[in-house]
């Protein structure tokens, strides 16, 4: 049945070669080519498209062995001056790359649905879970559409999982560092991997929960070091030796950038722009404030701008924002040392703190929640719920990655399709036998939340039709944008405010069962 579900997706997935591709599409390509025609000395360098190498250099290997078969395809692909290349074979490898490469997702969704299924007590939902997870309308909108690689990174992340369900810790931290080493976005949840492998692995506790030091504990720390620092050693060694690792942390981490991207990602600072935007618009009309926003936010300009009537936010206030919000659930973690399922809690909270309060969040980080909150969603009725509502806003919340008309249906059917199959199957797993229907109430979600919902749809109608009918399109060109950012922002504060509240009071009343 694994092989089955995998082929059929994967033939899915073959339909939307000939689809819309993104500026990532020329991104990757160039990365091919820079990695295959210039040596290593040159790999971050490199400046002839604006679309330098920004990722760890693992990833860059990786481009390196794809650029290996890329070259029996197209050679062309493979020079550096080609920009924006994209002959039809060329379009063909690096859709056919992403399709193969979704084949190590596919194995970290089976072992994980396999150890959800073992833990539960129940195998027949271990092929419902592996088709919510490995069917996500999200990665096929970003990796299959949009073009990048999301889903063999997230495989990548889930044998990681896997590892610590299974209580092999190594071999977690092994999988996590290449992860880091892949791509640094991880560094967010990195966390509650050092606070669950240090309290959980290397720390012994004793009866009553004190912390129990032992000969042992000095050894498996050793042992996690030397694991991890082998691989940003290999990683990162090359660089170092040739005296460019200060021009390789450059690319990694660009804060010029704007605290926003172009299209605000639905989170905290979505709603404190618009706020921002609402005080400029009404201090004008009272004559409270003068002059206009010193920066657009919605001109689709990755720029830096000040706040006009709110105080503007710095690098610094974001890191600070996303540590306090990550707080509790460490602690909360350290305090129930030994508990998997508890380690995922931390993951999907720590993603949800940065995805927040993060320094210029992509939209596309709200995979970082949906997809190891997918594997909580049969261990609390409440953590179905708020996957299903997560699944939902955060999906659709992807919908302006694309923009041309041809692909609407495609990523509205995804959305739909994954809905309606998550829905059900969770709630025939929490409610068997009960059969709400999608209306009036979406499976396990409240009437307000079925409202909340419900109102996508008009959100989705005033961006397609509505706005231009209103004749909009020059005076506010930015408001489709805005409402969808402002609207989702909205559902994914109340998903982590809920979800956390639950994590707290189960703290609170001190419960150390495993669920």
């Amino acid at each position: 049945m694994f092989w089955a579900v995998v082929v059929g997706i994967s033939c899915i997935k073959l339909l939307l070669i000939p689809a819309y591709r993104s500026t990532d599409f020329e991104v990757h390509r160039n990365w091919l080519a820079i990695t295959h025609s210039l040596p290593i000395s040159e790999w971050y360098v490199e400046e002839t498209s604006e679309w330098t190498l920004d990722y760890p250099p693992l990833f860059a290997w990786f481009e390196w062995v794809l650029a290996k078969v890329a070259q029996f395809f197209d050679q062309e692909m493979l020079k550096v001056q080609n920009l924006n290349y994209a002959s039809p074979m060329t379009v063909l490898f690096q859709r056919l790359s992403v399709i193969v490469t979704d084949l190590v997702y596919a194995y970290g969704c089976k072992l994980c649905s396999d150890e959800a299924g073992r833990f539960s007590g129940r195998r027949d939902v271990i092929v419902p879970l592996f088709i919510i997870l490995f069917s996500n309308a999200g990665l096929l909108i970003v990796d299959h559409i949009h073009f990048q690689y999301n889903g063999f990174l997230y495989g990548i992340m889930f044998l990681s999982v896997a590892r610590i369900l299974q209580r092999r810790e190594i071999e977690a931290a092994f999988w996590f560092s290449v992860l880091l080493n892949l791509k640094h976005i991880y560094l967010y949840v990195a966390p509650a991997y050092f606070v669950y492998l240090l309290r959980s692995y290397c720390l012994s506790s004793t009866s009553d929960g004190r912390i129990k030091f032992k000969a042992s504990s000095l050894l498996r720390l050793l042992q996690l070091g030397v694991t991890v620092l082998s691989v940003f050693g290999l990683s990162f060694g090359p660089f170092y030796l040739t005296g460019q690792i200060g021009q390789v942390l450059s690319r990694l981490f660009p804060f010029k950038r704007g605290l926003s991207h172009a299209y605000w990602a639905p989170n905290f600072w979505a709603l404190y722009n618009f706020a921002d935007k609402v005080l400029e618009v009404a201090g004008n009309k009272l004559g409270y404030v003068s002059i206009a926003g010193k920066a657009s936010m919605t001109g689709g300009l990755v720029q830096e701008f000040e706040h006009a009537v709110l105080p503007s936010i710095t690098p610094p206030i974001t890191f600070i924002a996303t540590l306090l919000s990550i707080l509790p659930s460490l602690v909360n973690l350290w305090k129930t040392p030994h508990n998997p399922w508890q380690f995922i809690r931390c993951l999907v909270l720590c993603g949800f703190g940065s995805y927040m309060f993060g320094w210029h969040v992509h939209e596309k980080a709200i995979l970082l929640i949906i997809l190891p909150l997918g594997l909580l969603c049969l261990q609390k009725k409440m953590e179905a719920q708020i996957f299903i509502i997560m699944s939902v806003v955060g999906h659709f919340s992807l919908f302006p990655l694309l923009f041309t008309h041809h692909e609407t249906p495609i990523k509205v059917t995804a959305l739909l399709l994954h809905a309606i199959f998550t829905g059900y199957t969770l709630l025939n797993y929490w409610l068997p036998g009960k059969n709400t229907g999608l209306i009036p109430r979406i499976p396990l979600c409240s009437i307000a939340e079925t409202t909340y919902l419900l109102g996508l749809v008009n959100i989705f109608l005033y961006q397609q039709v509505g706005h231009q009918l209103l004749g909009l399109q020059e005076k506010m060109p930015f408001l489709p944008l805005m409402l969808i950012s402002v609207y989702c922002g909205v559902g994914v504060t109340y998903c982590w405010l809920k979800y956390y509240r639950s994590i707290l009071s189960s703290a609170k009343k001190g419960k150390k069962k495993s669920h």
